[in-house]
């Protein structure tokens, strides 16, 4: 009975391994580029139940839009919070919106200005304008049009026109000390930024 016990573990993890060997992240995102949503799961599928990051996240936006299986906020939101723990920006960001919008869970502005604190950290523009959203409304933070102001001038230097236009629009209601002030934390925050990525390889 044992060996018996034995062999048919020894079976299943051969086949889950097979899976996984057989699995290719590149060519599952690039049919999740192209619409294949059948290939793209059943090629990042088993490498997210192994860890890899970008194949979780993947996943999660399959089931945070439907593409190729049905829609359901709640995998999503586990496949994004697993990719989000291993500080996949991008993740983060979607977690930020989920909480904001109450897609899967109770709509809180808090956890979502945290998760776009943590994604523009890594360097995603939307989620750096989107903080400019929160302090400019008071959305899960204390309003702020100052901080507003920068993080909108910090969106604004990765070439989001939008963020250029709610920061311009912002100058009209701040005094030149505190629009100065603000440029200063956002380039402050850049330099940081980018020491940081190049420090962490990120960079060329």
């Amino acid at each position: 009975m044992r060996s018996f016990i034995r062999s048919t573990f020894l079976a299943i993890f051969m086949l889950s391994s097979a899976a996984v060997w057989g699995a290719d992240l590149e060519r599952g995102l690039a049919a999740f580029a192209e619409g294949d949503y059948e290939t793209a799961l059943a090629e990042c599928q088993p490498l997210a139940d192994e860890g890899n990051v970008e194949a979780m996240f993947c996943v999660g936006r399959m089931y945070a839009n439907g593409f190729g299986v049905p829609m359901d906020d709640a995998l999503a939101l586990k496949w994004y919070g697993l990719a989000a723990g291993e500080g996949h920006g991008q993740a983060q960001y979607k977690l930020g919106l989920m909480h904001a919008n109450g897609w899967g869970v109770a709509m809180n502005d808090v956890p979502a200005a945290g998760f776009y604190r943590l994604a523009a950290g890594n360097g995603v523009i939307e989620a750096q304008a989107a903080l400019g959203y929160c302090y400019k409304h008071g959305a899960g933070v204390q309003k702020d049009l100052a901080k507003a102001y920068m993080w909108f001038d910090i969106a604004a230097q990765n070439d989001d026109l939008s963020a250029a236009s709610e920061r311009d629009n912002l100058g009209d209601r701040l005094t030149e000390q505190e629009i100065l002030a603000a440029r200063r934390s956002a380039l402050q925050w850049l330099e940081s930024y980018e020491g940081s990525a190049m420090h962490a390889g990120r960079l060329d």
